[in-house]
């Protein structure tokens, strides 16, 4: 899996994401400052998941019909710490029925719900 990380996602969780191995570019290291759509079209383009706290995706995606990335993962709740954003994706990745390419992913403290993005 690879992913982008949104420019709203705490870089601690984006450094230990990359040292379990995974291929994270991330917003506000290559390109701090770009809007949602441009967000969208380089996960599309570079076929990755958006990880991002952003609710305006769903409406890009769904209302706007703009470019569809491989997945988005849209945590729906402020983090208590800077790592528990990569704490909770590592924990979703093991959740054996949980699949996030193809997937519009809403994660809350208390549930996860998904939806098919095509």
């Amino acid at each position: 899996m690879i992913f982008l990380a949104n420019e709203n996602v705490p870089l601690k969780s984006i450094h230990m994401l990359k040292e379990a191995g995974y291929d994270v570019a991330a917003i506000t290291e290559d390109s701090p400052g770009i809007g949602d759509e441009e967000v969208l079209s380089r996960a599309a383009n570079e076929k990755r998941i958006i990880l991002t706290f952003d609710r305006d995706y769903g409406e890009l995606i769904y209302k706007k019909k703009l470019s569809v990335p491989s997945g988005v993962v849209y945590f729906r709740f402020v983090p208590i710490s800077p790592e528990e954003i990569a704490e909770t994706l590592f924990n979703l990745m093991e959740i054996g029925n949980i699949i996030l390419e193809g997937k519009f992913t809403v994660v809350e403290r208390e549930r996860i719900r998904q939806r098919p993005l095509s």
